[in-house]
């Protein structure tokens, strides 16, 4: 008998669920793989994505061969495009929205949302619309949009297969994220000169010559006496990885010239045997907690772990010591400099 109550209202809920899911997708004019038909199997055809914010801000990425630009054809940060391509792949249906949630996010979604525009082989293929996270924040709140069945009406949670946490922040508009922070991928051999002025002590200056068979090292303009060539090459090894930190979200453009007008502790300036040179100028950050030594006394007020740079007269942007260090501080490989 009770295995009889429990079929029974098995059966029962079935039936409720089922018609719960009918009427929504009844309500739409559409099945249920038009309403979640999100996700894009094969990742390789997609070409070119269409990024707009609910700020009206826009970036469009392109594939080119093996990595992806932006319109331009410019660099991008290409770890972001793997997570966006990882969404495409991994996006599943998580469930329907209460009945009684159904308009209220539905007009939610209508005044701010992120469009994705996906287009595959030339073609527009599909368009996300991502509205709020859901409720228990391991899901997304979204419609989709396709030439066959036009916009969805009903707005789904959808969430990605074996992750945990929201959609949405893979997908942004403002371009200073997307920008590429590499300054340096270089082989020694690709390097021709590497100069390095130091303004606040100026005997540690110093200039590298790779040009010839046997590098030389230079400071104050004399060579020095007996360099370490092993130490030349481990030098000039460092530049295979300098990127920057971040891009300038702090300081406004009166303030950017300010900066600019001001005494740089470093300029570095980098030639390849390309013809390419790329100058870096440095300046310190005051820190809001000045570090103090052990007895109370203030060290110094400036920031011990980042530093603004020039690039090339144009971008600022913000870097680490302990990034730069290896490529600054010539005395570390050649203590000649010390003296």
């Amino acid at each position: 008998m009770k295995k009889l109550i429990i079929l029974s209202s098995s059966i029962v809920l079935l039936a409720v669920l089922g018609y719960f899911t009918y009427s929504i997708v009844k309500g739409s004019g559409k099945s249920d793989k038009d309403l979640l038909d999100f996700s894009i199997s094969d990742t390789s055809k997609v070409d070119k994505i269409i990024i707009t914010d609910a700020f009206s801000n826009k970036i469009t990425l392109k594939r080119n061969g093996k990595i992806w630009t932006d319109a331009t054809g410019g660099c991008i940060a290409q770890t972001n495009m793997l997570l966006i391509l990882q969404a495409f792949k991994n996006i599943e249906f998580k469930g329907y929205l209460p009945e009684k949630s159904v308009k209220k996010f539905t007009n939610v979604m209508t005044a701010q949302h992120v469009k994705v525009e996906i287009f595959s082989e030339g073609d527009w293929d599909k368009t996300w619309y991502i509205g709020p996270a859901s409720q228990d924040h391991y899901g997304q709140i979204m419609l989709l949009e396709t030439a066959k069945n036009g916009k969805s009406k009903q707005p789904v949670i959808m969430k990605l297969k074996d992750i945990r946490g929201i959609i949405e922040p893979r997908f942004f508009a403002d371009k200073r994220k997307w920008v590429c922070t590499k300054i340096f991928e270089l082989k020694q051999s690709e390097i021709a000169s590497v100069d390095v002025q130091n303004l606040e002590k100026p005997q540690r200056s110093f200039r590298i010559e790779n040009s010839s068979k046997t590098p030389r090292v230079l400071s104050t303009g004399k060579s020095l006496s007996n360099p370490d060539t092993t130490m030349i090459f481990r030098y000039l090894q460092n530049f295979k990885k300098i990127h920057y930190n971040l891009a300038n979200y702090e300081l406004n453009k009166s303030q950017v010239e300010t900066l600019k007008k001001s005494k740089p502790f470093s300029i570095l300036t980098l030639k390849e045997t390309n013809g390419t040179t790329t100058k870096l100028r440095m300046f310190r950050i005051k820190s809001k907690n000045p570090q103090k030594s052990e007895f109370g006394e203030v060290m110094t007020s400036d920031d011990m772990d980042n530093f603004w740079c020039e690039i090339n007269g144009k971008d600022l942007v913000k870097c680490q010591y302990f990034v730069f260090n290896s490529i600054l501080l010539g005395e570390v490989y050649f203590p000649e400099l010390n003296k």
